[in-house]
């Protein structure tokens, strides 16, 4: 991970007075396990290039973090990418030019712009490339990225998330830093510390003089805050974000609306949930918007309170549990499996099915289970529904066949109930081509997709299939979210 300050011109060479480091000297140190260096490439009068990188331990990482007994938790991409950590990391050899107060016989320059050439990555963003460019074109920067090479003979990706970002225009030192340590979070999505009230500050002192007239200062202050309190918080000492909020993100207007839907799935909901907030405006606080993945939690809940036979049900792919308990308020329904692979997904589940006991109107009580699609397990054999949301768009497509078999001619639920994103509607969301909702997304199928795989799987007569649309209806497009309901036919009973 690094970053590279270049500034060219007049005067240029002040640079290093206002960074607090010696052209001469290498800046090399070690703070609790990561080494941070500063190398100048060019220092001269008129030309000044500093490469600042930092190299932390990739074990020190999650030693004594909760999870640090899973092992996957090593398996991440934390010691590599531009992030907040790396902000972290080199937020000491910084300090001078962040507070702006060099040396008194420079403080002058604190306040004055130079050409500069910012260059920092990797990165790892689920931000397509026209959102991480109005990011940075308004502060005045011309905007370009660049993805490294893949040597892989397959297509493992059709675009990698990671990109090196470069920036050229006048800035101040002070601001330019500014802007990348409350940016590169942003861009990242990812912070490795507790937020608080702290963070509100953080926002305040970094945006100050630019953040308020940027056309993205909601989507920077909800990515940074994360947490709908926190945004409520900020709200009340700043004024509201946005007016109309409601209506856009249902019609995907704004680049907001991208990062909205790319949180939003039956196993990805929890930062969803986490960064919900509520208009505010004059002081009134009006009615949250209807989030998509509400929206197929009712349609799943509406179609299967309509189904006559609905005894025992299988949410498979379950996450934190909350299909699986609104559910155990369907009357009709004994038993309730909600299958879920993730051992952290499972505990939330359980918090979550535990405050269910003794409330009024459960008629029955999730189990939450271990189990995958890629191992058969009998439990879940003829049972009376079946629930895939938001769960095969995570598989790769050469293994969806196989498990629809297994559905279908092992498992024989009598009604099978799949969501899926619609691809088409990626382009109301202003989303770039060939890119997904989700990092983890293997595919996302048109509605003509969907319909020739659901004609593959049925082939063999043993189910029908209807596909509904979930969501606000765009012309020429469809709905957001595809649902196909799979019914078991009376002659495959017999």
């Amino acid at each position: 991970m690094h970053l590279i300050l270049k500034a060219s011109g007049a005067d240029a060479g002040v640079v290093s007075r206002l960074l607090a480091k010696n052209p001469l000297n290498i800046y090399d140190r070690v703070d609790k396990g990561v080494r941070v260096r500063m190398v100048y490439t060019t220092a001269t009068e008129n030309e000044t290039e500093v490469l600042i990188h930092a190299e932390p331990d990739p074990v020190d990482l999650v030693r004594g973090t909760p999870d640090g007994y899973d092992i996957t938790q090593y398996i991440n991409d934390r010691e590599f990418v531009t992030s907040s950590l790396f902000c972290s990391y080199i937020r000491g050899a910084l300090g001078t030019a962040l507070n702006g107060k060099p040396k008194e016989g420079y403080a002058q320059w604190v306040g004055h712009s130079f050409e500069l050439e910012l260059t920092f990555g990797p990165v790892a963003s689920d931000l397509p490339d026209r959102v991480v460019e109005e990011l940075f074109s308004p502060l005045g920067y011309a905007v370009s990225m660049e993805r490294g090479e893949l040597s892989y003979s397959f297509d493992l990706k059709n675009k990698s998330t990671v990109r090196h970002i470069t920036l050229r225009g006048r800035n101040t030192v002070q601001h330019a830093l500014r802007q990348l340590f409350l940016l590169i979070p942003v861009l990242d999505n990812y912070k490795h510390y507790f937020i608080s009230e702290d963070e509100i500050d953080k926002i305040k002192r970094y945006g100050e003089g630019w953040l308020d007239a940027h056309p993205l200062k909601e989507l920077i202050v909800k990515r940074t805050l994360r947490f709908a309190e926190l945004i409520r918080q900020y709200e009340r000492q700043e004024g509201a974000l946005s007016a109309s909020l409601g209506q856009e993100r249902e019609t995907g207007h704004t680049s907001d609306t991208v990062i909205q839907e790319n949180n939003v799935g039956h196993q990805e909901d929890r930062e969803q949930d986490q960064r919900e907030s509520e208009s505010v405006s004059d002081g009134v606080q009006s009615e949250p918007p209807v989030r998509l993945n509400e929206l197929r939690y009712r349609a799943i809940t509406d179609v299967v309170s309509a189904l006559p036979v609905k005894r025992s049900i299988v949410d498979m792919g379950a996450g934190e549990g909350k299909l699986s308990a609104r559910l155990a308020y369907v009357p009709g329904v004994e038993s309730i499996l909600a299958v879920e692979p993730s051992g952290q997904s499972r505990l939330r589940a359980m918090e979550r099915f535990a405050k269910l006991e003794g409330r009024s109107g459960v008629v029955a009580m999730p189990e939450p289970i271990i189990g995958s699609l890629f191992y058969f397990d009998e439990q879940m054999q003829n049972q009376d529904i079946m629930i895939l949301c938001e769960v095969i768009e995570h598989i790769e497509e050469y293994r969806l066949n196989r498990i629809m078999d297994t559905i279908m001619n092992e498992y024989q639920p009598e009604v099978l109930l799949v969501t899926t994103p619609n691809k088409e509607y990626n382009e109301v969301y202003a989303m770039e081509q060939e890119s997904f909702r989700h990092h983890d997304h293997r595919f996302e199928w048109t509605r003509a997709e969907l319909a020739i795989r659901c004609e593959e799987w049925t082939q063999q007569g043993s189910y029908g299939y209807e596909i509904k649309g979930i969501g606000e209806n765009a012309e020429g497009y469809g709905q957001p979210t595809q649902l196909v309901i799979f019914e078991r036919r009376k002659e495959s009973q017999s």
